[in-house]
């Protein structure tokens, strides 16, 4: 009787006291609406067609359209794969873990590389750092990136508080960071003259950007909220931060703008039953405690949804059975459209004249 109730004293202990990483901050989420009115339910993504990636690959976080016309996707592991077919070439190995990809005006991919900042490929074996730290502190969690008209690159972080390359890769640092719910995350810029400067802060995950057909402003999603914030770039109201999307049904990851001036934004899960914790930052604690088994996780229902710049959704398309997997990125290249994956072995792709 005495070694049970020592056991439970220490197990008591344990789940009470136990030094874990996360320091959870109260927060009460307004009520999830669900799938209902723009977001209504479908099933349009279950027209895609599943490339795999080769060699067991997984990942493909993001996609990119130089000006040649060639388009780029990376894996897990950092691999450079051209999309050419049914069957991704292998361009380069790249290391690190590459998310967002996007073009520069001088024609070099620009890489935001969740273990590095920020990079700049131009071929096999060319790889260079462009941003890694700033005002002395390095660039931990770069996310996703856009490049202005004149080359000014504008990156996420998504957390000062956590490092994926230690903490076990992006997918688990995500949902430490969400679940403590710190304000963590920024926005930086990097101008063409090489200066870096954070532009906005206090975000609880920062994730996808976007520049405005006119440059004028910048979306920027936030995850662990569920929203997505307008900065004003230029014009009477530059420098001022607005919330753009409010309560979304799921957790935003990347932004895509289209060349129509239309953006895609892809939901990596819906809200999880879980937020009913979020004032609790004790009971989180100990939940923590306990281990993956009982740790909120993505839910596997991908969506993708297109709005014009006044924030009107104009398509939503979603793939509830969960086939495509974790959905991170959109875009219509041509006429295909393609929707990207955080950890699946491939992504979805379909005919712009299948879309609904």
């Amino acid at each position: 009787m005495r070694i049970l109730l020592i056991l439970l004293l220490a197990g008591l202990g344990y789940l009470l006291f136990w030094p874990v990483p996360v320091d959870p901050i109260a927060y009460h989420p307004p009520e999830d609406r669900g799938f209902v009115g723009d977001f209504a339910e479908n099933a349009a993504l279950d027209e895609a067609q599943i490339v795999t990636l080769p060699d067991g690959e997984i990942g493909p976080e993001d996609l990119a359209v130089l000006p040649d016309g060639r388009i780029f996707t990376t894996s897990l592991s950092g691999v450079l794969f051209q999309i050419e077919g049914d069957v991704p070439v292998e361009v380069d190995r790249l290391g690190g873990r590459p998310l967002g990809l996007k073009a520069g005006p001088d024609g070099a991919l620009y890489i935001a590389d969740s273990f590095r900042g920020i990079m700049r490929w131009t071929g096999p074996g060319t790889l260079e750092s462009v941003v890694s730290e700033i005002d002395g502190e390095p660039v931990i969690y770069a996310n996703q990136l856009d490049v202005g008209r004149n080359g000014t690159i504008y990156f996420s972080n998504s957390t000062d508080r956590f490092d994926p390359e230690t903490m076990g890769g992006t997918k688990p640092t995500s949902v430490l960071a969400i679940w403590e719910q710190s304000d963590a995350g920024y926005v930086a810029r990097r101008t063409p003259d090489g200066a870096v400067e954070k532009i906005a802060t206090g975000f609880v995950y920062t994730n996808g950007v976007a520049l405005s057909p006119d440059e004028d402003f910048l979306l920027i999603n936030e995850t662990g909220r569920a929203r997505v914030h307008r900065l004003w770039l230029t014009g009477p109201k530059a420098g001022e931060q607005e919330v753009f999307m409010d309560n979304l049904p799921g957790y935003p990851d990347n932004l895509e703008r289209q060349d129509d001036g239309t953006f895609w934004l892809a939901f990596a899960s819906p809200r999880v039953p879980a937020e009913a914790l979020m004032p609790y930052p004790f009971l989180r604690k100990v939940i923590w405690r306990l281990g993956s088994a009982v740790r909120p996780a993505p839910i596997e229902r991908g969506m993708v949804i297109q709005f014009d710049p006044d924030g009107k959704i104009l398509r939503t398309l979603q793939d509830p059975s969960g086939r495509v997997g974790i959905t991170t990125g959109a875009r219509v290249v041509g006429d295909q459209f393609y929707v990207m994956t955080l950890d699946s072995p491939g992504f979805g792709r379909m005919s712009v004249a299948d879309m609904p």
